[in-house]
């Protein structure tokens, strides 16, 4: 009787001592350690720029008392970055900068397990837009021109894009089977290395977003023939859009981010809201305007329903690139 009175008195002095330790735990301050923002594509993207230009506003404003980092993991469409989010599930202190394009198209893939079950929706900033660009002194002087060739000449026209299952792919898609026009394309680590294959002469055109390859349209090394939003963009007032063409085709990339699944409330509170200080800041207000994005803040509420509902559009499209796709 004496020994499991010893052994109860034991064990509860043990239970407590855990009780204790995993409420020290809990208790330490939100970040207990460096934020790491997640890139998918190598520097030098919209993605890359995106997240950078959170991630210095955040500092600039000491949303937080740990230091700040960008990490960029290319690879694999962007799976590489979205496996390595996956695998941190309840980890607060890793964040995904997201585009929405290869983030979705992962999340249908039945091979890949990405599904949206295994990340926390954190917020959307904005819509990035997509434009159709040219070298300089490319011989097509307006996209109808470039969609013609493209459906008389099928597969003799090559893009740049930065994903085989990104936007620009999308986009692809959606012209080619609104216009009956067929172009190959290329994928390359980022925006910035697509369009500089546009104006190098590698590539023929690029459908990517205008703010990585703002620069070079600015210097003249690349021509805007059309953009893919529902208006015209200040930056190139002279390019329709390709509604105005006659084109049903209205295309852009989601800017936002999201955490691991299993997030601690507090945490996700904690960065929702230094997020939402960032988005109303003059210093990103002026970033967005600079490069022509279109306004799309959601909260992880409403960001969660937009990725599901956005996620349902993309089986059509992995169905037509022959991607395997949940059930």
């Amino acid at each position: 009787m004496e020994i499991r009175v010893g052994i109860r008195s034991f064990l509860l002095i043990v239970i407590g001592a855990a009780v204790a330790l995993a409420g020290a735990v809990q208790a330490q301050p939100y970040p207990s350690r460096p934020i790491e923002f997640n890139v998918h594509t190598a520097p030098g993207g919209g993605t890359d720029l995106f997240a950078r230009t959170v991630t210095e506003i955040l500092i600039r404003e000491k949303a937080f008392p740990q230091a700040i980092v960008v990490a960029n993991r290319p690879g694999g469409s962007g799976v590489i970055a979205f496996n390595h989010i996956k695998s941190k599930r309840g980890d607060p202190h890793v964040v995904l900068t997201m585009a929405t394009g290869s983030f979705l198209t992962a999340t249908v893939r039945k091979e890949l397990d990405l599904g949206l079950e295994h990340f926390t929706p954190l917020a959307s900033f904005a819509i990035d837009p997509q434009v159709i660009a040219v070298a300089a002194d490319s011989k097509f002087k307006n996209v109808k021109e470039l969609l013609e060739a493209g459906r008389k000449e099928p597969n003799t026209i090559t893009a740049s894009i930065t994903s085989a299952t990104g936007t620009a792919r999308l986009l692809l898609y959606v012209i080619e089977r609104e216009t009956g026009a067929k172009f190959k394309y290329v994928s390359f680590k980022s925006g910035s290395e697509a369009t500089t294959a546009v104006a190098g002469g590698h590539t023929q055109f690029t459908p990517e977003n205008l703010s990585e390859m703002l620069g070079m349209v600015e210097g003249k090394k690349l021509r805007v023939l059309a953009v893919t939003g529902d208006k015209r963009l200040v930056a190139v007032p002279d390019a329709p859009t390709m509604k105005e063409m006659g084109y049903k085709v209205v295309v852009g990339t989601g800017r936002g981010f999201v955490m691991p699944a299993g997030m601690p409330k507090e945490a996700l509170a904690a960065m929702e809201a230094a997020l939402k200080r960032v988005y109303d800041s003059a210093a990103w207000k002026d970033f967005a305007k600079r490069n022509n994005f279109e306004d799309n803040y959601q909260g992880s509420a409403e960001w969660g329903k937009s990725l599901a509902r956005q996620q349902a559009e993309m089986v059509e499209f992995m169905a037509h690139i022959s991607a395997p796709q949940k059930p």
